[in-house]
């Protein structure tokens, strides 16, 4: 009986890897990033209300393309940061005393229930760290960087206290509120050249929910949120009266056809 040899050929070496890349994702990372930087510079009004945004200027001043310009824009006036003005581009949204109004009557609804729900439930600890953020003022930076590190600290702490109210919808609530507020606040104390000043309010709110005692917590907030409404709306009307940053938009002359 004969043996059959086999004879087994080596494999073909492998081919390199390919890596594929997803071209609408990166495009999509762009455009997210690119609004997120100019929603920034809206907020903290480096883009004043009012003025006037073009894809060519923007294209320029943050390097981007014009398909992510576009799409970063799309999404901005969706967000109300902007509105469309036609053959003119995009102006960034007048501040009006309504805003401030509006912003803080929701506020002075919501931060009262945070506060009441999120009584003796809070971490001490984390809400003394914020509250030594708030005062921490290194006057040799900008004013406007001043009343942007304010605003974070400010923002973190009263978000850290609706967290632990156990109520996710006043959560995304509050964090909106948060982020329009910022905006009138940096026109408002901006324009004036000063900072917010807290007083003592948010070292007796953590001493009412560290001791559990929601009604008391409740009103310390809703005091709170009130003395800074009027502070931010002196402001804001001052700030009006010397940039006209609320006025509307003027429309455009027709030129010759």
């Amino acid at each position: 009986m004969n043996d059959r040899v086999v004879v087994i050929e080596p494999a073909p070496p492998a081919s390199p890897a390919v890596t594929l890349v997803d071209a609408s994702s990166e495009a999509t990372l762009l455009s997210e990033q690119a609004c997120s930087t100019i929603r920034q510079q809206i907020l903290s009004c480096a883009l004043p209300p009012g003025s006037v945004l073009t894809e060519a200027g923007l294209t320029v001043r943050y390097g981007i393309g014009k398909a992510t310009c576009r799409v970063a824009l799309q999404r901005l006036a969706q967000e109300g940061f902007i509105r469309v003005v036609p053959r003119q581009g995009y102006v960034v949204t007048p501040i009006t005393l309504k805003d401030v109004e509006e912003v803080f009557a929701i506020r002075m609804q919501l931060e009262p229930l945070s506060a009441r729900l999120a009584a003796g439930n809070v971490d001490a600890e984390s809400l003394n760290r914020l509250e030594r953020a708030c005062r921490n003022d290194d006057k040799t930076l900008g004013i406007t960087s001043r009343i942007g590190n304010f605003m974070d600290a400010n923002a973190a702490f009263h978000m850290a206290i609706a967290e632990r109210s156990g109520n996710g919808r006043l959560v995304r609530m509050l964090g909106g509120l948060l982020n329009e507020m910022a905006r009138l606040v940096a026109l408002g104390f901006g324009v004036q050249n000063t900072k917010p000043e807290i007083r003592h309010d948010h070292t007796a709110l953590i001493d009412a929910l560290v001791s559990g005692d929601g009604k008391r917590a409740e009103h310390i907030a809703l005091r709170h949120v009130s003395t800074f409404r009027d502070m931010t709306m002196e402001k804001v009307i001052a700030s009006l009266k010397d940039t006209h940053a609320g006025a509307p938009i003027a429309p455009l002359r027709k030129g010759p056809r």
